[in-house]
């Protein structure tokens, strides 16, 4: 009997889940069934993913780090990573805007199915308006100041904390950089070792990856909103899709005008984590598949592949920015507002910097959607307008982030002569049925 690669079994897992959740949706108790026998596997999946996220980042980007031996080296990686993710986040925001423009997506909203939205989403509303306030109390350096921990144990305990254990991570590797080799290699062998046995966790954790994506599928399914709902916000949704896709096709671009690699190459290495990406709807949760794919099929070299990533999935994120500035357009649009040329540079700006800020785990991007709103003068009420299918959506943009970090990784190792002809082993080799 031929056996089934991983990314087809993640992808038959997530048909069998949509499959599932509508048909429990046709029975009385159906959907309670799924939310309490099924739903609990894929809760369990994402939880062992985010278990070793802190663990795999403090274990690569120290050993990344410190094997590069040269501050000039760690300097010029950084340089070029920060600036390439700049460059495709304000890329993804203005395709966002142009498109809102263009479609004006506010326009297909009624009064009263923008009525019935705002009444039963707006405790989520005030939820999310009330984190944000708490973040933007903090003035405009808070985020400066919240990048260094107080207590890095205190940091490491909450997946929300990546920058803080990201900023740990380097300058534990650059302490080890500057110690004699005498000293740091006791210590460099025991990071090696560490990182071996997280890697090998997450081999055992990917074994049930089908099984975790048919559960979170077939939970979603069942715990969506009416159809009508989905029916108002179609033109929105649209648009949405549509610049992800268009980022796709900026992404396919670079790896072939500047990695010299093709799109199908490209795409077969990393289909596995974009799968991941669009049912966890966490790029954090994604980072350890994301770190496997790219340096195992992509041909990345880990120095790079252990320093980029990482950072990637803290800061970079694409297709939450560009979906942030669709949403606060249309959300103008739907209240009857044209904004200015100068406030849409300003979202440009927020949404840019807000990205930078949202930590990678599903509903992240909601909170700062706020932020963004508050920026250009939109009411935050109209957060309740877009609530019925920011679920699928999220799960979209989540797929584009985790894109996006795999194809800068790719361009800063073909800049830096790392980037290789993949090994000859078969990563999916390790997963058949």
């Amino acid at each position: 009997m031929k056996k089934i690669a991983l990314h087809w079994q993640i992808l038959l897992g997530m048909v069998l889940g949509v499959l599932v959740g509508l048909i429990m949706t046709q029975f009385v108790g159906g959907s309670e069934i799924v939310r309490d026998w099924v739903k609990p596997f894929g809760t369990i999946f994402i939880n062992s993913l985010k278990l070793i996220a802190v663990p795999l980042i403090l274990g690569s980007l120290i050993k990344g780090v410190s094997d590069l031996k040269d501050i000039s080296k760690l300097s010029k990686m950084g340089g070029r990573t920060i600036g390439l993710y700049l460059l495709t986040t304000v890329v993804a925001v203005s395709i966002g805007l142009l498109l809102v423009n263009v479609i004006k997506p506010g326009n297909s909203i009624t009064p009263e199915t923008r009525q019935e939205l705002v009444q039963n989403y707006s405790g989520d509303t005030d939820k999310y308006k009330e984190e944000a306030f708490k973040q933007k109390e903090g003035g405009p350096l808070q985020a400066l100041v919240d990048i260094v921990p107080d207590n890095i144990f205190g940091a490491a305990s909450e997946n929300k904390n990546m920058l803080q254990v990201i900023f740990f991570a380097i300058f534990f590797g650059v302490g080890l950089i500057l110690i004699p080799e005498k000293k740091s290699k006791p210590v460099k062998k025991f990071i090696d070792g560490f990182n071996e046995v997280i890697l090998k966790m997450i081999d055992l954790i990917m074994l049930a990856a089908p099984f975790g994506v048919f559960a979170l599928l077939a939970a979603l399914v069942v715990e969506s909103p009416s159809i009508d709902l989905f029916k108002a916000l179609i033109w929105y949704a649209f648009t949405v899709i549509l610049g992800l896709a268009l980022m796709i096709t900026f992404y396919n671009g670079m790896v072939l005008l500047i990695a010299k690699k093709s799109p199908s190459f490209f795409f077969k290495g990393i289909s596995p984590a974009q799968l991941l990406a669009f049912s966890t709807s966490s790029s954090a949760a994604t980072l350890p598949v994301t770190m496997e794919r790219v340096t195992e099929h992509l041909g990345v070299d880990e120095e790079v592949s252990s320093f980029v990533l990482p950072i990637g999935a803290t800061i970079n994120m694409d297709g939450t920015s560009l979906y942030q500035a669709v949403a606060a357009v249309f959300i103008a649009q739907a209240f009857g507002m044209d904004l200015s040329l100068g406030v849409q540079l300003g979202i440009i700006v927020t949404a840019t910097l807000a990205s930078i800020g949202s930590a990678a785990v599903p509903g992240a991007g909601m909170v700062m959607l706020v932020i963004v709103l508050a920026q250009a003068g939109i009411p935050e009420a109209g957060l309740a307008l877009i609530f019925a299918i920011d679920r699928p959506l999220d799960m979209c943009r989540t797929t584009v982030n985790v894109t996006g970090d795999a194809t800068v990784s790719m361009i800063v190792a073909k800049s830096l002569d790392k980037l290789h002809d993949p090994e000859v082993k078969n990563w999916d080799d390790n997963y058949k049925i």
